[in-house]
């Protein structure tokens, strides 16, 4: 896995799961991220390690490359509409990995990919990344316009809170003195 988040959006992205690889495009191209991820499991027997694999690097990925975070936006959010679709997300980059996901997805999977997994790919991201995420779905039919919009609010928001603040250079974002 490599990731730039001072990128344009490039990926090159294989799972072995072909829809959770186009939600990790979404990921690259909506928050201006490059993206590499090369992902070997053991979907033979299901997807669940794989997924979960994935979540864990590159949330440690995202940890890495915000580094100190000094300078940072810190807080991000976006509403993204797909279609029938409008999910909304808002996180903090404060070093507290928590997750609190309201997605109901209907379907069993989309694709290869069982739904069930992506609550929880969300929680092993922001916990490995070190962020509070807060993720929903507010409207929608078709899974796969829920997690896509997901997916891309997601990258909004993660695009917002790790730009750097011109305003606050050199100043850590907390008030506390330190990220936790």
């Amino acid at each position: 896995m490599h990731i730039d988040l001072d990128g344009s959006g490039i990926s090159e992205i294989f799972t072995g799961i072909r829809f959770l690889d186009h939600m990790l495009e979404q990921i690259a191209r909506h928050g201006r991220i490059d993206l590499t991820v090369e992902a070997q499991g053991d979907i033979d027997v299901d997807a669940h390690h794989t997924v979960e694999d994935v979540g864990l690097c590159l949330g440690r990925a995202l940890d890495a490359a915000l580094g100190d975070r000094v300078g940072i936006t810190r807080m991000g959010h976006a509403i993204v509409p797909l279609d029938e679709a409008l999910a909304m997300v808002a996180i903090d980059l404060g070093g507290r990995g928590y997750a609190m996901i309201d997605a109901k997805l209907n379907t069993p999977s989309i694709g290869a990919l069982p739904t069930e997994l992506v609550p929880h790919f969300l929680e092993t991201l922001a916990r490995e990344a070190r962020m509070t995420l807060h993720a929903s779905v507010k409207s929608g039919a078709n899974d796969h316009h829920k997690a896509e919009a997901l997916f891309k609010a997601l990258a909004r928001a993660l695009d917002q809170a790790s730009r750097i603040d011109p305003r606050a250079e050199g100043v850590l974002p907390s008030t506390k003195g330190v990220i936790d």
